[in-house]
């Protein structure tokens, strides 16, 4: 029986929907920067679901608290001025967030039910409500190019590191101040006088504390460690790490890792270890976090970048951007296990988990 044109449309039909591969629970999330995509990779087989538009220059990804979106910087070394959002359950890009004059977006984080970012040419960083989709929030550093951004769960501190100034951003919520007059307010304003739709005088959300600490050179990646008492800072142009005590806000010590071109630095989940890859060697470094001593030394290939580590502590995902894969590394043997195609030129990873 010959078939007809609709049969052949209904078969058409139910293959695409066999081909079509849904968002596992967990996921890796990686970008490929000259394709402008943001690759769905399941970790269990290691295999490209789907690929999604983002935009020009994509440089950091983060997920969403539950999984379900996808945010990525458009850098364009200062020349772009959005970040994408990505539907993950349907795999399709929604509309993007306008930063308006704030240009050169690049680190992110999402915590507390609020996207965190960085803008370099403003030197600022901010926050985005997905709720109300607005900025609802921004703070200048004051430093040359503030690159990175790592939040703590309360959003009531953060980090940054400053590029071009060698320094990185401790910032805090201020404890609230004394109800006062507003400044130029006369004196002997009546009792209460200061106080408004808000609260006492002062900006919305509060004040904030900044202590810049000078660290390297070239200072981009960094992470905290996961007791929270020590930040570790990669310095890109004297190959050092800085490592910063949280309580005494100081460098306690400076380490000579040998990692001229560092990029990213990124603890192990169980804080033994310390991953710094570099951009210029394609090396991998990996320290020991007590000692501070090198344990080992792989090259990846012509250029480290993008650094995620899976959350059980079976592997780490690095981005390979001029050799166009991303190298598997596993965390016990640490070995390079597998390379993944996630498109030209990958860098920015992230992990979702869908609750």
């Amino acid at each position: 029986m010959k078939p007809t044109a609709l049969s052949i449309l209904v078969l058409l039909g139910f293959t695409a929907v066999l081909g079509a591969q849904s968002t596992p629970k967990e996921s890796l999330l990686a970008l490929s920067k000259r394709d402008h995509t943001v690759a769905i990779v399941d970790p269990a087989t290691l295999k490209v679901l789907a690929k999604v538009p983002v935009g020009e220059d994509p440089h950091e990804v983060v997920a969403s608290t539950d999984g379900t979106t996808a945010y990525v910087s458009n850098y364009g070394g200062g020349a772009y001025n959005t970040i994408a959002v990505i539907d993950l359950i349907n795999q399709k890009q929604l509309a993007s967030i306008d930063l308006g004059a704030m240009r050169g977006p690049h680190g992110l984080m999402f915590v507390a039910g609020k996207l965190w970012f960085t803008a370099e040419v403003a030197d600022v960083i901010g926050s985005y409500d997905p709720a109300t989709r607005k900025i609802d929030w921004i703070l200048g550093t004051g430093q040359n190019r503030t690159h990175m951004i790592w939040v703590s769960d309360d959003a009531k501190r953060m980090v940054t590191t400053n590029v071009n100034a060698g320094t990185v951003s401790m910032i805090e919520k201020a404890a609230p101040r004394p109800a006062g007059p507003p400044p130029g307010a006369p004196r002997g304003a009546p009792a209460g006088a200061s106080q408004g739709p808000r609260g006492p005088w002062g900006p919305p959300g509060g004040t904030w504390d900044q202590t810049v600490v000078r660290v390297g050179n070239g200072d981009e990646g960094f992470d905290v460690s996961p007791d929270g008492k020590s930040i570790w800072v990669a310095n890109a142009q004297d190959g050092t790490i800085s490592i910063i005590d949280v309580a005494t806000r100081k460098v306690t010590e400076t380490v000579s890792a040998n990692a001229r071109g560092a990029n990213r630095l990124k603890f192990t989940p169980d804080g033994s270890r310390v991953f710094v890859s570099t951009l210029s060697t394609g090396d991998l470094v990996i320290l020991d976090a007590g000692t501070r001593k090198e344990i080992k030394r792989i090259n990846l290939g012509h250029g480290a970048a993008g650094i995620q580590m899976q959350p059980d502590g079976a592997r780490a995902f690095v981005g390979c951007s001029p050799d166009n894969y991303v190298a598997v590394v596993d965390l016990k043997s640490l070995e390079v296990t597998g390379h993944l195609d996630v498109g030209t030129e990958p860098d920015g990873l992230a992990w979702s988990v869908r609750h």
